[in-house]
């Protein structure tokens, strides 16, 4: 029998699926419980519906995150909300047990950042930029930049398997411009899973329906109608940043899309590379993000 029907025939009993490549795996790191969902919620949607696997990573628990709620109660709430946001983007999800206005960049956490890593086995990894309003979110930043390095480095935390290739670390789009602005690399359209970005933040109520840690009560109406139209409110808010990003760089989806997909994309998410992880080229981040046309 020649090899191309041998070959025939093993594809006929393993199926169509066996000379495809392995799915991606994405891990991403927030400061809190909501920072994933809000920067990464729709490139996380995109990816699972592909089937890639994506992780969102909780650096700090939460516990003092809202103004009338905190300590283990808090916390259990919070963990509980991401992962309700979770199973709607069809995601893993994970919080860790650090409290909330408490991080710090110590090597017992780097550590445990390059173990989530490499347990992960990653292909992209992404976090905050380390230039940010809050202490937890720059922490984190740091954090995840510093295991860039080290998750390849074998004697260091020789129990897990150090990875054999770098992933390629990413940073979520920001609005700060000290000491240098966010410069994407990467903009995704999103608008095929904008509803599930959505229907994600309305599972983070704490955060967002109820304000968070400078909310109060004054922002809860009391009767259902008022209820319903402050969770609309909200919704469109969250979903205005998305459009934002996407007017942002327009440009930038331009390269993407093309001049015509780039005018039509009205939800967007933002990506920008950072240099201490492996340089993709622009085919690999392609590859990366197969979310777009083929040139």
């Amino acid at each position: 029998m020649k090899w191309t029907a041998v070959l025939a025939a093993l594809l006929a009993l393993v199926g169509p699926g066996a000379a495809q490549e392995r799915p991606l795996r994405v891990i991403c790191f927030g400061a809190h419980p909501d920072d994933c969902e809000l920067k990464a919620a729709g490139v996380a949607a995109l990816w699972a519906a592909k089937g890639h696997k994506v992780k969102f990573v909780s650096v700090t628990n939460g516990d003092a995150g809202h103004w009338r709620q905190s300590g283990p109660g808090l916390a259990a709430r919070r963990k509980a909300e991401v992962e309700a946001c979770a199973k709607v983007l069809g995601i893993d999800t994970h919080v860790l047990d650090i409290p909330d206005g408490e991080l710090e960049p110590t090597l017992a956490n780097r550590k445990t950042i390059t173990r989530l890593i490499r347990e992960w086995n990653a292909d992209i990894v992404m976090s905050p930029r380390p230039n940010d309003y809050h202490p937890d979110h720059r922490y984190t930043g740091v954090l995840v930049q510093d295991s860039a390095f080290m998750v390849g480095v074998p004697k260091f935390l020789p129990d897990v398997p150090a990875l054999k290739a770098n992933p390629v670390f990413l940073f979520y789009s920001d609005g700060f411009k000290v000491p240098t602005p966010f410069r994407p690399d990467v903009v995704v359209g999103i608008d095929a899973v904008a509803e599930k970005k959505a229907a994600c933040i309305e599972k983070l109520e704490s955060q967002f329906f109820e304000g968070g840690a400078l909310g109060s009560a004054a922002l809860i109406p009391a009767d259902e109608a008022g209820r319903a139209k402050r969770r609309e409110q909200v919704r469109q808010a969250y979903l205005g940043r998305a459009r934002q990003v996407a007017d942002a760089y327009r440009e930038k989806l331009t390269e993407f899309y093309g001049a015509d997909g780039a005018k039509a994309v009205v939800h967007a998410e933002a990506f920008e590379v950072c240099e201490y992880g492996r340089r993709p080229t622009p085919d690999e981040l392609r590859r990366l993000f197969p979310f777009f046309p083929a040139r």
